[in-house]
């Protein structure tokens, strides 16, 4: 399923692949699909690299999180909730952790 913003659908960019390998050129098969021609590279790009796999949306969603609270320090978070009931502002000096970041958990 493409994002809400695309121009072009999987069947879409499987049309645009069908018309460049037939000898069109990109930048005319581009103009008529009504993308820029930079877009139409990456899918023809991505097709040759990837097969049909390529012509499918991928995640956005980053790799990884570096900033993110370590596990460890999460579960005390959550253990002082159940156990004391008490809020972000009294488990933050507890931890010695902004109450920002414990109300985010």
């Amino acid at each position: 399923m493409s994002h809400r913003n695309a121009r072009l659908t999987v069947h879409g960019r499987r049309l645009l692949i069908e018309r460049v390998v037939s000898g069109r050129p990109v930048a005319h098969v581009a103009a008529e699909m009504g993308i820029s021609r930079a877009t139409a590279h990456k899918w023809v790009r991505r097709w040759r690299a990837e097969g049909e796999a390529g012509l499918h949306d991928r995640s956005s969603r980053p790799h990884t999180t570096p900033h993110r609270t370590p596990a460890a320090v999460e579960a005390r978070v959550c253990a002082l909730r159940q156990a004391r009931k008490l809020g972000p502002a009294r488990i933050g000096p507890i931890l010695g952790l902004p109450a920002s970041t414990v109300h985010r958990i």
